[in-house]
C-alpha cells in the first residue's frame, strides 16, 4: 500500500496484501502498518476487482467493510489496484492505492 485515506501509511512497513485469483474468484490476506492480520474474497470482472474483508487492528479490535477496486498498469509495466472502501458501520469512503512489488 503506498496511501490511503483511512490512516497514514508506514513508508517503511506498510501493509502488504498477497492476492490470488482462479475462475475469476479472488481471494487473500495483508498485514503490516495498522494490520495484525487481515483476510478477504471477492470477484474480478475485467479490471474491476470487488471483496468484503476483515482483519485484526494493531491498536486492539477488528475492521471489516466491502471494497471495489480498479486495476491499472503503471507506465513500469507493474500492477496497480485503486481501491474504494468503506468500513461496515461507517458511510465515509476511503480511497487507497497499492502498487504490485516486483
Amino acid at each position: 500500500m503506498v496511501s490511503s485515506t483511512a490512516s497514514a501509511v508506514n513508508p517503511d512497513s506498510p501493509t502488504r496484501f498477497q492476492y490470488w485469483e482462479a475462475d475469476e474468484v479472488v481471494w487473500g490476506e495483508y498485514t503490516g502498518d495498522t494490520v495484525t492480520h487481515g483476510r478477504f474474497v471477492g470477484t474480478r470482472d475485467g479490471d474491476q476487482v470487488s471483496i468484503a474483508y476483515a482483519h485484526a487492528l494493531v491498536a486492539g479490535g477488528k475492521a471489516g467493510g466491502q471494497s471495489t477496486s480498479r486495476i491499472e498498469t503503471g507506465d513500469d509495466g507493474l500492477l496497480r489496484l485503486v481501491e474504494e472502501f468503506r468500513f461496515d458501520g461507517d458511510d465515509t469512503l476511503h480511497v487507497s492505492v497499492c502498487t504490485e512489488v516486483a
